[in-house]
């Protein structure tokens, strides 16, 4: 392989980090979007009575295992953790 094509495979490695990383943040502030317009639509008991924020719970942690899976350098695990710590305030916020 070429230093051309290592630097074009590395360029590509960082986007795609970027981009797992960007969507994770999206997917989990939607799951936390749509349990504040269910509370809004339907009330916090509709919320605490649903299977919803079980589920939802289930999501954030697959979205979490998947940010895992393709970030590995220090400043990756970096990120992974403060959306955990994010995700684990949202948790937090419900009980």
């Amino acid at each position: 392989m070429s230093a051309d094509q290592l630097k074009l495979v590395l360029y590509m490695k960082n986007m795609f980090s970027d981009l797992i990383y960007i969507n994770s943040v999206i997917a989990t502030e939607l799951v936390k979007i749509t349990e504040n317009l269910a509370a809004i639509r339907h009330g916090e008991d509709f919320l605490e009575k649903s299977t919803c924020t079980t589920e939802h719970d289930e999501l954030n942690q697959e979205i979490i295992n998947i940010l895992d899976k393709y970030n590995k350098t220090s400043s990756e695990v970096i990120r992974m953790e403060r959306l955990k710590k994010h995700i684990l305030k949202h948790l937090g916020e419900k009980k």
